[in-house]
């Protein structure tokens, strides 16, 4: 019998560009789909977008569960264990229902003739096989990378979702707005509910919403959300959302969601919004809706640990993420020093990416990340000191020892970041407690 390690060994050697490759395209994926004879069963929810897919999925995995419904949710990429990828009210799967889904998929595969499936093809198949046999009745399912040609949108969406639109992964989806916009709204169908949360929505994600005539809802049109001014009297501690409902205008007063930052009511205000389109499929009451937006938690999102010093953890890797890492940042209070544990993929704009914090951080502990795609903690070092970023550099050979040097030199009235990838913060959590 084939363990967990055993399968994505196999799945890695599957694809010849291995786990770290990317191939676009569904072909492969619907032919192994077809063989598995997969067919839609419940109400599915397809997440995309540049930022903030992960915490959008978390609030909506998170408020279904809450009001009594058995929900799959499958992200990407993990942080410490595969299992992470694919949930079941929100707990992890078992080594062993991933083995026999992994399985059912490889006898499907050699069926098909032997199609070679990228890693995350693989992963995507197993995942609703998974959620087949414990009979889910909502799917939600992250996208990878893209839209248009990435593996999830082989699954037909009830609602989807788009997050924001910004620049990365250039080498694959294009190298402006427009062209990612396009890419990322190939998740939309026609007639059905085809959300935006970000507020300046290209163009090409507009027009191609319109030529396949999906049912398009903008954040600021058709949802969106208010803080209370502070000169009000209103409860500063609530926000309302409110989304337009057929000829009804829906508005609720909330207490703030459990994810931090001022981006989080971006994306939990899509998440309402789209609950509030599968009303007739799917209904889910204020009792679900408050707890479920309160705690969810989701590890690496702006995530502080408690103690001294204070920790903060971070996956975001592109430019408009870390723009928003930096303003959280810049709102949680006075520290002597920052100290930053960062490691980032060659293949993102590290330039770009760290401009934000340019004077912000006292101490650079770089990491180098490991495979093909990883930059070496020298290469982080050239460009913080050509773009004029500031800051003593140290380098380290893994993010776990970026992490624990960190940690050894900072006081308690310091600030540690780990930021820049999934590998940062997964080295840094084994560095500091070895689960997240």
């Amino acid at each position: 019998m084939k363990t967990l390690d055993d399968w994505l060994l196999h799945l890695e050697g599957l694809h010849p560009k291995g786990q770290a490759g990317i191939e676009l395209g569904l072909d492969r994926i619907r032919l192994v789909k077809a063989a598995l004879g997969q067919a839609q069963h419940c109400p599915v929810i397809v997440v995309g977008g540049t930022n903030g897919k992960g915490s959008t999925c978390a609030y909506l995995e998170n408020i279904i569960d809450r009001a009594g419904y058995k929900v799959g949710c499958y992200t990407s990429p993990h942080l410490l264990a595969y299992n992470e990828r694919v949930r079941l009210n929100g707990r992890p799967v078992a080594d062993e229902a991933l083995c026999a889904a992994f399985a059912r998929v490889e006898a499907a595969r050699q069926q098909a003739g032997s199609v070679a499936l990228t890693y995350f093809e693989f992963g995507t198949l197993a995942a609703w096989e998974v959620f087949a046999a414990a009979g889910v009745e909502a799917a939600i399912l992250e996208v990878g990378l893209g839209g248009r040609l990435d593996a999830v949108n082989a699954y037909e969406p009830d609602v989807s979702i788009v997050t924001t639109v910004a620049l990365d992964h250039t080498d694959w989806l294009g190298p402006d707005r427009e062209r990612i916009g396009f890419e990322k709204a190939g998740i939309y169908r026609s007639g059905k509910p085809a959300f935006c949360a970000d507020p300046q929505p290209p163009h090409s994600l507009l027009d191609h919403a319109a030529t396949i005539g999906a049912d398009l809802r903008l954040i600021g049109r058709d949802f969106g959300f208010e803080r209370p001014p502070a000169e009000s009297g209103e409860n500063r501690l609530q926000w309302r959302w409110w989304c337009r409902s057929g000829e009804r205008l829906l508005k609720r007063s909330l207490a703030y969601p459990g994810l931090r930052g001022p981006t989080q009511l971006y994306n939990a205000a899509v998440a309402l919004a789209a609950l509030e389109a599968l009303v007739d499929l799917l209904p889910v009451t204020m009792q679900a809706i408050r707890p479920g937006l309160i705690e969810t938690e989701l590890p690496g999102r702006f995530q502080v640990l408690p103690g001294k010093p204070a920790i903060v953890l971070d996956v975001g890797h592109n430019p408009q993420a870390i723009k928003v890492l930096a303003d959280n940042l810049a709102n949680m209070g006075f520290f002597n020093s920052t100290h930053a544990v960062l490691g980032m993929l060659k293949d993102k704009d590290i330039v770009g990416a760290l401009l934000p914090l340019k004077g912000k951080i006292d101490i650079w502990h770089l990491a180098t990340l490991p495979g093909p795609r990883g930059a070496t903690a020298e290469t982080l070092a050239a460009v913080i000191v050509d773009a004029g970023l500031g800051g003593e550099i140290v380098c380290h050979a893994s993010p776990a020892a970026a992490m624990q040097a960190a940690k050894g030199g900072a006081a308690e009235s310091d600030r540690i970041m780990a930021f820049g990838s999934f590998y940062t913060v997964a080295g840094a959590l084994q560095a500091l407690r070895k689960k997240p």
